[in-house]
């Protein structure tokens, strides 16, 4: 993508009940952007409860997408990233209403993204010195993105962070498959889809409200485990189970050889046990191995849909005028 092929950036806002904090989050927002002919705004109402909507309204919100309920902030991602693209953006930006970022960074997000040296871009805050992250969210935010860069084979420093900008090519590939968060995920579908990714430095603004994520450590540890767990079973499958697999043959193997030397030497007799464990392990190890063929088999037939998806949207791009002449039929 060139600078000069750019023309309109929307920055979008998944909310939930923002209305005490999303008026200063819009006020921060640029309405100019280097590299850009035109700048808007899309807000998500994820079901609020509260004024959001007329907030946003006041604010000079060009567009407003709403869920009749709450569906996550995974889902509410995913409908902004739909709407920004029915609404022809070039370049998309996702922050968050709470202000947690700096608006003025928004520039350096999109830069790599018009200079063609990236089509995703991360910001990655200073997580380390966040006074209001606790031990405990610090430690899983490095673990979270740790696991990422295995995943996804990228060197995404702050994978969790939710301030991002993609181009249109790079919105039209992602699928969020999780109901819980989108920031590891998409980024794993980046690595796996040879999509040119990168981060850049990013500054953060004092804490306005408690997390909606954290609801409590315990339940945000919960979270990140089933997250990052979800993540190796849908994106590396084989390694996942093939892991699992070789532990289990191989125990019951070495088990299983120490039965044959007892057995040599006479006292076979006394170790029963260990017989029926190696013969369990080494079943349950095979069965394992089995699951991680088929498993790796589905997800290159998930790729597979993946890619038709996106040259779908590609050729409902070019050919609007067949699909307007096919609706009147």
């Amino acid at each position: 993508m060139t600078e000069s092929s750019l023309v309109k950036l929307i920055i979008q806002i998944p909310c939930y009940n923002e209305a005490e904090t999303l008026a200063i989050a819009l006020k921060a927002l640029p309405r100019q952007v280097e590299g850009f002919n035109c700048v808007e705004w899309l807000i998500i109402d994820d079901g609020s409860q509260d004024k959001t909507v007329e907030v946003a309204r006041e604010c000079g919100v060009d567009h407003i997408v709403k869920h009749p309920v709450n569906k996550g902030l995974a889902k509410a991602f995913m409908t902004g990233i739909n709407a920004c693209l029915d609404k022809g953006a070039d370049v998309i930006v996702n922050t968050d209403a709470d202000n947690q970022y700096e608006a003025d960074d928004i520039p350096q997000l999109t830069a790599p993204i018009i200079s063609g040296s990236a089509e995703f871009v991360i910001g990655a805050r200073p997580v380390q010195t966040i006074e209001h992250f606790s031990p405990v969210k610090k430690f899983l935010q490095k673990l979270g993105s740790w696991v990422v860069r295995i995943a996804s084979k990228t060197d995404i420093p702050d994978a969790p962070s939710g301030f991002r900008a993609m181009s249109r090519a790079t919105a039209q590939k992602l699928i969020v498959f999780s109901n819980y968060t989108y920031t590891l995920e998409t980024i794993i579908q980046a690595g796996q889809k040879d999509i040119a990714i990168t981060s850049v430095p990013v500054r953060v603004n004092e804490d306005l409200r408690p997390s909606r994520l954290v609801k409590s450590i315990a339940s945000y540890i919960n979270r990140s485990i089933i997250t990052i767990i979800r993540i190796f079973v849908v994106y590396r499958p084989f390694r996942f189970f093939g892991t699992i697999g070789v532990v289990l043959f191989s125990l019951g193997f070495i088990i299983g050889l120490r039965f044959l030397f007892s057995y040599l030497d006479g006292e076979g007799s006394g170790h029963i046990q260990s017989l029926i464990l190696a013969s369990v392990l080494l079943g349950m190890g095979f069965q394992t191995l089995l699951i991680a063929f088929v498993a790796d088999l589905l997800s290159a037939n998930r790729k597979l849909l993946e890619d038709l998806r996106f040259k779908m949207a590609q050729w409902e791009k070019n050919n609007p005028t067949k699909i307007k002449s096919s609706d009147d039929n």
